[in-house]
């Protein structure tokens, strides 16, 4: 079956693009916008809608695979590409991706998207988010070419066996901490809240005081609210580097007697913090986590460390799996281009008996998020992001809604 026309059309994603260091160095929040001037390059403002570019593939039976080029939230920060906006790079999908894709047997996802990631302009490889929906795209296409699920697709092409079961999910609230956990509770979230404790001052507090106090609220409030205790969802806090800024990114012993601490606030549950600390570049990132991380485990302490900064490409993930820095790895789908790169990153992950978590970014798609579940089903990671989306309800129904398709699909074969 062959690819007969590539057409892109421009779109919106489920957030916004947000320009991290004007945050940092002080634009303020006003409503859903920031005051101040931007920094960064490519961006108007210091917070705008979030773009994507919805790439359909043409298939010589009539048939169409679609996927979505997206970017994270922080575009153009820590060494991501740049700003990710449609009218710049339709054009380039256009000029360099349709010329090597039409006329191609929808064959081989591994095939193909190998040939996506060493494709070059101007001696650079495609920017992250054009692979990402491309590799999508190929992934659909090389699927109805066949008469199988994107998921079976993976499967057959990596020797693996698609889940059976539904793979965990990771509700995501934004600030809106409090009313939306009780959403994720009343929906049976198996692991929540992300909470954004991006802020030493207004979230962790100068002592960590103020994030232990939400813990023990959501422990507490789980309890209340949960129709039986057989509801034993995972805590999963991001703290965006906060508590190595309160307590000193290179101090394990002080930092992992504040981990103790929420571990006992987090009871009965089971905690994970993600992004302990910011070590603001990627050795000595992944050596404060490793650090850590054996500090953690030298104790007994039962809290489970995430990577996250400074893990955002394949290679990244790898090099902190290899080292045992952290417990676990956010893989950033979108960080990672080609889906291809998501996959083996959680098969290594699983391979290096290193936790998995196939994640993203609230500034995704409907699209990029259920072929994400579609990868999820395949490779089996420890948990999987609700995405796109800062509100709960939607990211979580998109992802929660796939998943429930494939299972009964496939049972129903």
């Amino acid at each position: 079956m062959k690819i007969v026309k590539v057409v892109c059309a421009k779109g919106r994603t489920g957030f916004f693009f947000d320009d991290q260091r004007a945050i940092k160095r002080g634009a303020v929040k006003n409503g859903e916008v920031y005051e101040g001037e931007p920094v960064t390059e490519g961006f108007r403002s210091v917070r705008q809608a979030g773009e994507a570019i919805s790439v359909m593939l043409l298939l010589e039976d009539g048939q169409i695979a679609y996927g979505d080029c997206a970017a994270v939230q922080y575009s153009g920060a820590g060494g991501r590409d740049p700003l990710f906006l449609a009218e710049n790079f339709i054009p380039v999908i256009e000029e360099h991706i349709a010329p090597h894709l039409v006329g191609k047997e929808a064959a081989s996802f591994r095939e193909l998207t190998k040939e996506l990631e060493e494709i070059q302009v101007d001696g650079k490889q495609l920017h992250t988010a054009i692979r990402y929906g491309v590799s999508q795209a190929i992934l659909d296409a090389v699927a109805k070419a066949s008469g199988r699920l994107m998921c079976e697709v993976v499967a057959d092409e990596y020797g693996l066996t698609v889940s059976e079961k539904e793979i965990p999910i990771f509700t995501q609230s934004g600030d809106n901490r409090y009313d939306n956990s009780d959403k994720m509770i009343v929906k049976g979230a198996q692991v929540l809240p992300h909470a954004l404790i991006n802020n030493v001052k207004t979230k962790l507090g100068e002592h960590g005081e103020i994030l232990k106090d939400y813990i023990s609220w959501l422990s507490r409030r789980i309890q209340e609210l949960r129709a039986d205790e057989s509801y034993q969802p995972v805590l999963h806090i991001d703290v965006y580097g906060n508590i190595g800024a309160a307590f000193g990114v290179e101090n394990y012993e002080k930092m992992a007697d504040y981990l103790a601490e929420l571990e006992e606030a987090a009871k009965p549950f089971h905690l994970r913090i993600e992004g302990p600390m910011d070590a603001e570049e990627r050795e000595k990132q992944m050596l404060c986590m490793k650090a850590l991380t054996e500090e953690v485990d030298r104790r007994g302490i039962q809290v489970e460390l995430v990577a996250d900064e400074w893990c955002n490409t394949l290679e990244d993930v790898k090099y902190f799996a290899d080292n045992k820095a952290g417990h676990m790895a956010q893989i950033k789908t979108p960080d990672l281009g080609g889906i291809n790169n998501t996959i083996e990153a959680v098969l290594y992950c699983k391979e290096k008996g290193f936790g998995a978590y196939q994640g993203g970014t609230c500034n995704e798609t409907d699209r990029s998020a259920q072929v994400c579940v579609n990868c999820a089903m395949a490779t089996q990671p420890d948990q999987i992001l609700a995405k796109p989306g800062m509100g709960v309800d939607e990211g979580y129904m998109i992802v929660y809604n796939e998943m429930q398709r494939i299972l009964a699909l496939r049972k129903a074969r």
